[in-house]
């Protein structure tokens, strides 16, 4: 009985950090046409629902902490 209980938490656990990697993309750096030099930063996946991202009110940044502030137009 220990060994299922074992087996089961640690396959909850890996479908965890499974889907949790999944939910961003690394940018590499850049430079704008103006000029302007953009770091290496992580963003949400591109999809098309506006209530997942990061920045949406409601959401939290798991990188910096920072809460989303944007509302659906």
């Amino acid at each position: 009985m220990k060994k299922l209980i074992l087996l089961m938490m640690s396959a909850v656990l890996a479908l965890s950090f499974a889907g949790s990697a999944s939910a961003a993309t690394k940018v590499k750096s850049y430079t704008k046409k103006n000029g302007t030099h953009v770091q290496t930063h992580n963003r949400s996946n591109k999809d098309k629902s506006f209530k997942n991202n990061w920045s949406t009110k409601g959401n939290t940044n798991p990188y910096t902490g920072k809460k989303g502030t944007k509302t659906h137009k």
